[in-house]
């Protein structure tokens, strides 16, 4: 359930023309669903680099308005900068930020490449993990001899796109060529160190970037630089794959830092990162005071670094997102050099912001209630029914959390931690639904407003009539399914987990048998509006046997709760 969400930051060859750059970022933002989070023009490379960000199918056709749009406005035959180039939209990346894989960005940007170059003409190669030979993974190679190359490489068999070959025309001399790809997001770090010294600052840098350092003569660090027998300098790797980095002075805040770019995060996650810059800090008699992140960053980045020191500290995880990043910041001194805050600087935090509706699942306790006693008929049982059950969980949750910091059950942190992971996992799952549930009925409500003057009309209502009925029956079926989830968690700490608490994992095991049986209350009516009675009889058989098996389950938990309360 976790949104799908994808950044792209084409590279167009005009950084001087801002009403041509205007042009091209304004068709991006036509889009829906896409926020434009930065534009970068260069003089001297007359290039700008262009960051959006949305949901891959967005994305998607966004990206395609920038290049067309590009297309029409750059002639690459009168193109001069500092920056390699060989097109109107020189590079394109898709970046999974959310929700997506790598794999998945590069057969998105291959369908993207055989769009651009069957629709607008332009020749396209794929790059970097959308390659679909290794040595097009290097950039470099796909943009071999770069614009002026082109009229050679176009119909070469080894040196062709990889879509839309030909032999070089007006068309290529207007737009040349593009490369699409698909990578990591890349994360620009600095570390900052309690020295004034960009030589310490590079030292450490070396010790610890993917290229490390020259080997030099007898091992002292004066010494001429070692040649292989191609005459090439010997490398000494350093610690981090996918890193990159060096030492500098930063006069406004008066300290040296180690500049690094996190290629791959997926590599080489940010926490590690930190970790071993430290490490090399302290080798060297320095210490690292802070972390400053440059740019955005995804939320994984920070929720896999709250973790990482959770589990140092041998404490659980199963706590609150917010405040898993809270370690995050803390322990990686985030806001050492400004405050770091996650609503400005974390991705998907920026985009939530943008698409603010009313959630009932963000009313207080007292708002809730009330938007539930009103006379709008939504939120109703079914959205009541989900909220059952993700207080089902957090009771489960609750008592795990508890057990994990019990005195004398240090041994059993993990174990109680992952039972907290999977009661959180559950409550956030129920709590999509409390909204879900509400909107499955607005679904419903929608279809009676169109329109059912001809036949076709009336066909085209009746079709979404049990399209939208049968989704309102399907979603609280899923709450009554993950609802039930919750007697494994509840269960289990009334079980093995703190004592103390063994009577809120009853009242737990209480809510998630009326979340199920609420929810199969649901199930029956809206599945008794459903056309399709074989599809309806069997929602409703799924539904009437989860119910018997919540009733067995809650009187099951209930005696072993009753048991350790006598």
């Amino acid at each position: 359930m976790e949104k799908r969400i994808v950044e792209c930051v084409p590279n167009f060859s005009e950084g001087r023309d801002k009403n041509i750059i205007r042009q091209i970022t304004s068709a991006i933002e036509a889009v829906e669903g896409v926020k434009l989070l930065d534009v970068d023009p260069g003089e001297a490379t007359n290039r700008t680099v262009v960051t959006f960000v949305g949901a891959p199918e967005a994305v998607l056709e966004a990206a395609y308005a920038g290049v067309k749009k590009a297309s029409e406005l750059i002639d690459m035959s009168k193109h001069h900068g500092a920056h390699p180039r060989m097109g109107a939209t020189d590079v394109l990346p898709l970046i999974p930020i959310a929700g997506i894989t790598l794999a998945e960005c590069a057969e998105l940007a291959r369908g993207l490449a055989k769009r651009i170059a069957d629709e607008l003409h332009i020749p396209t190669y794929c790059y970097e993990e959308a390659a679909f030979t290794p040595a097009r993974r290097n950039l470099a190679v796909c943009r071999k001899g770069e614009y002026e190359a082109l009229p050679d490489r176009m119909t070469r068999p080894e040196e062709a796109p990889d879509f839309g070959a030909r032999a070089f025309d007006e068309g290529i001399a207007h737009t040349g060529a593009t490369a699409v790809g698909a990578r990591d997001f890349l994360i620009a770090v600095n570390y900052n160190l309690n020295t004034t010294s960009t030589r310490r600052a590079n030292a450490i840098a070396f010790d610890v970037r993917e290229k490390g350092r020259p080997v030099r003569e007898g091992g002292s660090p004066v010494g001429k630089p070692l040649k292989d027998e191609k005459g090439n300098t010997i490398m000494q790797p350093g610690t981090l794959k996918a890193t990159k980095a060096i030492g500098w002075y930063i006069e406004e805040y008066g300290i040296a830092q180690v500049s690094m770019n996190i290629t791959n995060i997926s590599v080489t996650p940010l926490h590690v990162a930190f970790d071993e810059v430290c490490r090399a800090a302290n080798a060297r008699g320095l210490r690292v005071t802070g972390t400053e992140i440059v740019g955005l960053i995804p939320k994984r980045a920070l929720i896999d670094a709250g973790k990482y020191f959770l589990k140092k500290q041998q404490r659980s995880t199963g706590i609150s997102e917010a405040e898993i990043i809270k370690i995050a910041i803390k322990s990686m001194g985030l806001s050492d050099l400004k405050p770091f805050k996650p609503e400005e600087k974390v991705i998907e935090y920026l985009l939530e912001a943008d698409n603010q509706g009313k959630k009932l699942v963000d009313l207080t306790c007292d708002g809730f209630a009330e938007e539930t006693a009103s006379e709008s008929p939504a939120p109703g049982g079914g959205s009541i029914s989900a909220y059952m059950g993700a207080l089902a969980a957090a009771l489960g949750t609750m008592v795990a959390n508890l057990s994990s910091h019990k005195a004398g059950w240090d041994a059993r942190w993990e174990e109680f931690s992952n039972w907290a992971d999977k009661g959180h996992a559950l409550m956030r799952e129920l709590l999509h639904l409390v909204d879900e549930d509400t909107e499955a009925f607005n679904r419903i409500m929608a279809v009676f407003a169109m329109p059912k003057s001809t036949d076709e009309e009336k066909a085209a209502r009746s079709a979404a009539l049990e399209e939208a009925t049968l989704y309102a029956t399907q979603v609280p079926l899923r709450t009554m399914q993950t609802a039930y989830k919750t007697f494994e968690v509840v269960k289990a700490m009334a079980e093995i987990g703190n004592p103390n608490s063994v009577s809120d994992a009853g009242v737990g095991a209480l809510a998630a048998r009326s979340a199920v049986l609420g929810a199969c209350l649901n199930v029956k009516i809206n599945a008794a509006g459903l056309k399709d009675r074989t599809v309806a009889d069997k929602l409703v058989a799924d539904a009437v046997a989860l119910a018997a098996d919540a009733e067995q389950m809650e009187r099951e938990v209930l005696e072993i709760v009753e048991s350790k309360i006598k």
